[in-house]
């Protein structure tokens, strides 16, 4: 039997639908550490496992491994010891090394974690990524902005997902941002050109150093022109066809990129940009799945569960054959308000849904899954909105054509 720890700060679905996955795995025994008492996850949940471990901050490498520790003590020796969230890969790495646990280790997780220490290995690699500099005042700040022009796109180094970042237009809004976030020798910002261009995901599978697949996800539009316009509707698509001229570049730089940064064996996430004159470039990679449902979207494309099969790369460190059967797409469901509304500081939450019943009814089987908004709920903050659908067909031509109606016609009124 392999006693497998998960990491789970907080008891999101998400996380969730993970360590389900690793629990019902044969020869498997999993146990816990958790911020949260036990009393918040599930009792099927709980019935799934050996040990539990509260711990003051799930997200602190001294309370995990003190957590980890003692599950090795009362339970079983620790085989393996996972987690999904950003912030959790440095820890996580630290407790492994700490209590001699394998798996990724610190150098490669900070590699990873920390965006500044990334480009330069990029840098190193010659591999393609946006211009960027580590600012801890206005003035670094103003100087980078006038060396590579506006806008600019700020970000902290360890940060995670589009809402961490700000795009700057000019000196003002720089100077706001700065103000924001106060940056200071020791805490530099992040500052990276704008990249104008077509934004994918490169979002791949390592095994002992061979990258052994890959899925490119099409972002209609960027995520953060979404974060920057509330009322635009956001939807991906994963194609079923990945042998197309404009991926060409990324195939070969998408493993290039992962090997200069030490991926051995995970899932990672990495964001790219096509720009008008045919040119790559990298964003940031994360080692760890990716979140906003790209996970389902893929198992819907290769058929199989995949948080089952990121399961099994992890804990048994092997994997089933995967085939590209299906296109996929999600269409995230934003709600929708006034300006005057969204500035009054009022909660939001979702008044009404409308245009689902016709939606459904013009889609019919092309829907697979699905996250309905419901009246009451607070609206969300993040670019995935309050609800979702995804759909899939062998033809990724009606899987583009189906997120458009989605986006089109179904309107989630905030109030």
């Amino acid at each position: 039997m392999v006693h497998v720890v998960f990491a789970i700060p907080f008891a999101m679905e998400n996380t969730l639908r993970f360590a389900r996955a690793a629990a019902a795995m044969p020869d498997v025994q999993m146990s816990v550490v958790s911020q949260d008492s036990p009393g918040k996850f599930t009792a099927a949940f709980r019935e799934q496992l050996i040990g539990f471990e509260q711990v003051p901050d799930a997200m602190d490498p001294n309370h995990l491994a003190r957590g980890v520790a003692r599950l090795t003590e009362t339970v079983a020796p620790v085989d393996r010891l996972l987690g999904i969230l950003e912030p959790l890969q440095e820890p996580l790495a630290e407790v492994r090394e700490k209590l001699a646990i394998r798996g990724m280790a610190s150098e490669t997780a900070s590699n990873f974690r920390d965006k500044a220490r990334m480009k330069e290995v990029f840098a190193k690699a010659q591999i393609p990524c946006a211009r960027h500099r580590l600012c801890a005042s206005m003035d670094e700040a103003a100087q980078f902005a006038a060396e590579v022009g506006y806008p600019v796109v700020g970000k902290p180094p360890a940060g995670a997902g589009a809402k961490s970042t700000s795009r700057c237009d000019d000196d003002a809004q720089l100077r706001q941002f700065l103000a924001m976030v106060r940056p200071a020798k020791g805490r530099e910002i992040l500052l990276e050109e704008f990249v104008q261009g077509r934004e994918f995901s490169f979002d791949s599978i390592t095994l002992h150093g061979s990258h052994v697949f890959h899925n490119i996800c099409c972002y209609y539009p960027t995520p953060l022109e979404v974060m920057d316009n509330p009322w635009i509707q956001w939807c991906v698509v994963l194609p079923r066809e990945l042998d197309q001229p404009e991926f060409g570049e990324i195939h070969s730089m998408g493993p290039k990129a992962l090997d200069a940064l030490g991926m051995w064996t995970g899932m990672s996430h990495m964001e790219w940009f096509r720009r008008q004159d045919g040119s790559i470039a990298i964003s940031e990679v994360a080692a760890r799945p990716p979140g906003a449902q790209f996970v389902a979207l893929m198992g819907h494309v290769l058929d199989v569960d995949m948080h089952s099969v990121f399961a099994e790369l992890m804990v048994f460190e092997r994997l089933p054959l995967l085939e590209r059967r299906f296109a996929a797409g999600a269409a995230y469901l934003r709600g929708q308000a006034s300006p005057e509304l969204r500035e009054s500081g009022r909660p939001l939450t979702v008044r009404a849904v409308h245009g689902l019943k016709e939606v459904q009814e013009e889609l019919g089987e092309l829907i697979v899954e699905g996250k309905l908004p419901q009246p009451g709920q607070p609206a969300a903050t993040t670019y995935e909105g309050d609800g979702f659908l995804i759909v899939r067909d062998s033809d990724s031509d009606v899987v583009r054509n189906a997120v458009d109606t989605i986006v089109r016609s179904v309107h989630v009124e905030l109030g």
